[in-house]
């Protein structure tokens, strides 16, 4: 399905990303259903792996993923003998994984936006008046940078850290450090030529 408006490249990323997935989802078909009632053991050893993927995708971190599916599993455990049927119990851990990884998700926002009390953002009027204008100017625009978009360019630039050094000190993927980084530079470009 094309949507008029958007350019070649975005629908080229679209068909990429569309391909991709269906592939995995192929490769990730729900087994054939066992004879007979499934046991906790069953569905672990059937669906524990597709659901690993599945919270991989979701959280972009496999340890991460695999304390989500993890924890759906002890969740099963805890409700198994309230289940009224055992096919709903994959429906149970599937909703459990993207349930537990929108929350660690969330723990990691709140996580990067914490503040420690007291803690100053300004720098001090010295540091500054040692910086050239140009330098002064730079500082100054990458304050107006959202959380982000700074701490992937001070990491680049001032920590020297290589994409995957940044992507694991910030817990987000290489791909959104690169284009974290694009926007980042687009937007102090702006800053700087609107000041």
């Amino acid at each position: 399905m094309q949507v008029t408006g958007r350019n070649s490249d975005e629908q080229g990323v679209e068909r990429t990303v569309e391909r991709t997935l269906g592939h995995l989802r192929t490769l990730d078909r729900e087994p054939a259903a066992a004879s007979g009632p499934l046991t906790l053991e069953d569905l672990y050893r059937q669906h524990r792996m597709r659901l690993v993927r599945l919270a991989i995708l979701l959280v972009d971190d496999a340890a991460t993923a695999e304390d989500v599916v993890q924890e759906a599993f002890t969740g099963l455990y805890r409700h198994w003998s309230r289940l009224r049927d055992s096919a709903a119990a994959v429906g149970y851990l599937r909703t459990a994984v993207v349930n537990g990884s929108r929350s660690v998700l969330r723990r990691r926002k709140t996580a990067r936006e914490y503040t420690p009390p007291h803690a100053t953002t300004a720098r001090s009027a010295e540091s500054l008046a040692m910086l050239t204008a140009e330098h002064q100017a730079v500082v100054t625009a990458l304050s107006q940078l959202p959380p982000r978009q700074r701490e992937v360019l001070v990491l680049r630039y001032y920590g020297g850290l290589t994409e995957a050094e940044i992507a694991s000190a910030t817990g987000i993927s290489r791909g959104t450090v690169k284009s974290t980084a694009s926007r980042a530079l687009d937007s102090l470009q702006k800053i700087m030529t609107n000041s």
